[in-house]
């Protein structure tokens, strides 16, 4: 293990023969230094084994190249594809990342952000937990801030997201059309705004198709597969019970999965499922899950791009982009059993006709 050098920047300028304020531009590149001094001053710190504190460094500083990234929840495997987005992006741009994980926890998110600000990022992103009020405690230490998937309360800032009502109705709409009356869905918590909207949206659906928006066919979850299936269970004991769910997350899909076969039941048999996501095990369930496709990767892309262009540019326009959706179909959805004898009786009977 190589002894850590105890050299300073009075050393280097003293082996290089130049002002310790030189040794300082050469190393935090604040203004242009002669090649032939430049390159004495890299020799001397390279003899003398010195590293330069990226810490130190970004507090003189205006501020660092690091960018402080906060998310939820870093076991949702939707949360990692945001990272890797905006990841892909700084790391071409000469950004590092520092990543927190606030477990949906408000108070926890606060206390990342002020420790991040100890080391003077750039910039945040920050996808904020429910009931989070970040925004109300930035004070003089503001700096720029992208939201991502969702948004606190009255922010008027830079946000990149999805229309979350408009897939949730797709989605339900997707289940009303291949003729299940009682559909059911599984929220997410419904202090978080992504979880309202999907709600919203699945209540638009079943009101168009003049269906009654029934409060028992409601249950709310955790974004996870423990809590989907907790949900599930309880609707499934339901007489009579619903012959399909919209899930308002594909992990609450994949406990809703397991609930129906632990039931004894079949999907899409005997209960339809779509989620939301389309996270990569959604194409290795049994059946595989039809469900609404978020361009998670595409959102980190965007937002970083954002971030970088607000902290070069502070006075831009605030960004409200909101990405497209879609349905991938797989074969977690069927029509009831009951809609199918239905239109088998039908076809017999214009047959004969």
């Amino acid at each position: 293990m190589s002894k850590k050098s105890s050299a300073n920047t009075h050393d280097i300028a003293k082996q290089a023969g130049v002002s310790v304020g030189t040794v300082s531009n050469v190393v935090n590149g604040t203004r242009n230094v002669r090649p032939a001094v430049r390159e004495r001053v890299q020799k001397a710190i390279a003899e003398l084994g010195w590293q330069p504190s990226s810490l130190a460094r970004g507090l003189r500083m205006p501020h660092s190249h690091s960018i402080g990234m906060i998310i939820t929840d870093i076991a949702n495997p939707f949360f990692p594809l945001i990272v890797r987005g905006a990841e892909d992006v700084f790391a071409k741009l000469g950004y590092r990342m520092l990543l927190g994980n606030t477990d949906n926890d408000a108070d926890k998110e606060l206390t990342t952000y002020s420790d991040m600000q100890t080391y003077n990022p750039a910039g945040f992103l920050i996808i904020p937990a429910p009931n989070s009020i970040i925004q109300t405690k930035l004070g003089d230490r503001k700096k720029p801030i992208v939201f991502i998937d969702r948004e606190p309360a009255n922010w008027s800032g830079d946000v990149v997201s999805v229309d979350n009502e408009l897939a949730a109705f797709q989605a339900t709409n997707l289940l009303l059309s291949a003729g299940h009356k009682r559909v059911a869905i599984i929220t997410g918590p419904l202090r978080s705004l992504n979880a309202r909207q999907r709600l919203a949206g699945y209540e638009r659906a079943c009101k168009k198709k003049s269906l009654r928006v029934a409060m028992e066919l409601r249950r709310e979850a955790h974004f996870s597969s423990d809590s989907g299936y907790t949900a599930a269970k309880s609707l499934l004991q339901m007489v009579p019970r619903p012959t399909a769910i919209f899930a308002s997350n594909d992990l609450i899909a994949a406990g809703a999965l397991l609930a129906i076969r632990h039931a004894g039941l079949n999907c899409p048999k005997d209960v339809s499922v779509v989620g939301f996501d389309n996270l990569e095990f959604a194409e290795l369930t049994d059946p595989g899950l039809t469900t609404v496709h978020q361009p998670a990767y595409q959102m980190g892309m965007r937002a970083a791009q954002i971030l970088v262009a607000r902290i070069k540019t502070p006075e831009l326009e605030p960004e409200r982009v909101i990405l497209g959706t879609e349905l991938r179909i797989r074969q977690s959805v069927a029509p009831p059993t009951g809609a199918v004898a239905t239109s088998r009786k039908r076809a017999s009977t214009q047959k004969r006709k």
